[in-house]
């Protein structure tokens, strides 16, 4: 039995165009409605035909809707919620895709007062953006998690967990602040840290006469990638996890100065062990398959 009939997908980007393809792939009885507030973004999505219907507004979409899933930034959720509270059904499920949990249930809890709130992050994505950037196996073997609040009904959660499982996602169940500080650490972090180092780069151009970039080595032309996001999508992450983000960036402040201190003091036992450590982390990341040791990430040469 499918855990829902009729589902509408709100954004239309890389992940929610995903949404959709994974759906017609995994769940081809489910009816799917689209909607996007860029009109040129649901014109191309309309010639793309992963949608059974895209809307021309964020209510109609969610008339007869089963789950409603928000794939727009996170500082946006409450803004579009409020769009569509009028026309949603009663029994209807809300969830969403957004990176941060805490702030995203405030705002959707006071938009849409007395709906069934399931939160929801698929640990999944790449650098790219928009509808053409979607594929139907983007979740496979990714973890999605789930935020539920105390008191939301173990059913709806079920059906949730289901839904993502059926895509091909691992789904795990977490505490909302929990999630906002393991994120912040295992994702929000290296985008700022690649954002910044990037702009070092950006900075150094002119000194160094385009150096930087006709030799970019394999770490910072990885960075890169990372900075390559969605410039909107992660200026709201930032500034919805502030507290968790502000706390990992102080820690890692705390230990780059202690390696600041082992390079100066040519500590070279300290460096040894603390790359040793991170060698080993590495290989327990491909060891549980969130990534594979092709040699340079899989690259054609």
């Amino acid at each position: 039995m499918l855990p829902f009939a009729r589902v509408t997908i709100i954004g239309l980007g890389l992940i929610g165009s995903s949404v959709a393809r994974a759906i017609r792939a995994q769940m081809p009885g489910v009816r799917i409605t689209g909607y996007d507030s860029d009109a040129g973004v649901r014109d191309h999505a309309r010639s793309l035909n992963f949608c059974d219907d895209i809307t021309d507004t964020a209510g109609t979409s969610v008339i007869d809707a089963d789950l409603v899933l928000l794939c727009v930034p996170v500082g946006a959720m409450g803004a579009v919620a409020a769009e569509f509270a009028g026309d949603l059904p009663a029994d209807a499920i809300v969830s969403d895709v957004g990176s941060c949990k805490v702030s995203v249930f405030e705002a959707l809890s006071a938009a849409l007062p007395g709906v069934t709130i399931i939160p929801a992050h698929p640990v999944a994505g790449t650098e790219k953006s928009g509808p053409d950037a979607g594929f139907a196996t983007l979740f496979k073997g990714r973890w999605c998690i789930l935020t539920p609040s105390e008191n939301a009904p173990e059913v709806a959660t079920e059906r949730l967990r289901s839904f993502w499982q059926r895509l091909g996602a691992d789904v795990e169940t977490m505490d909302a602040r929990h999630h906002d500080m393991v994120l912040a650490i295992t994702s929000h972090l290296p985008h700022l840290i690649a954002y910044t180092i990037v702009g070092t780069a950006n900075d150094l151009e002119e000194v160094t006469q385009s150096e930087v970039i006709k030799y970019s080595a394999g770490g910072f032309r990885d960075f890169t990638r990372i900075a390559a996001s969605d410039p909107v999508m992660w200026r709201d992450v930032f500034l919805s996890n502030k507290d968790a983000v502000l706390e990992m960036l102080q820690r890692f402040s705390e230990d780059l100065t202690a390696l600041q201190r082992a390079i100066r003091y040519d500590k070279g036992d300290e460096l040894e062990a603390l790359f040793t450590r991170t060698r080993a982390i590495r290989r327990s990341i491909v060891e549980q398959g969130q990534d594979d040791d092709a040699p340079d990430f899989g690259r054609k040469h």
